[in-house]
């Protein structure tokens, strides 16, 4: 009875190794059904590195404008604006509230 359990215990060795990695490379991390998943998360981070791209264009464009070889007046006025809280008494200033959607 051992003797016949020794010779097949490489086949179920064998028959275990292959339904192990089978069975990870369907449901593991990386697996076949988690494919759909990593594809939306892909779309997701794809559209939020695109967002951080525009935003970082367009501070790059307002710190070379700030500088002191290329400055531009109105930029460095309208943020003096809004840092400080002060207008030009000649200004007219139109208050908004905030739209509620």
């Amino acid at each position: 009875m051992i003797f016949q359990l020794r010779n097949h215990l490489p086949t179920a060795a064998l028959a275990f190794l292959v339904f192990f990695f089978a069975f990870h490379a369907l449901t593991g991390q990386r697996g076949l059904l988690m494919q759909h998943q990593r594809a939306e998360q892909l779309a997701d981070r794809q559209a939020e590195l695109a967002h951080l791209q525009a935003t970082r264009a367009q501070l790059e464009n307002e710190v070379r404008n700030l500088r002191d070889d290329h400055l531009s007046a109105d930029l460095l006025e309208e943020r003096a604006h809004r840092l400080l809280g002060f207008v030009d008494p000649r200004d007219y200033v139109i208050r908004q509230t905030p739209s509620r959607s």
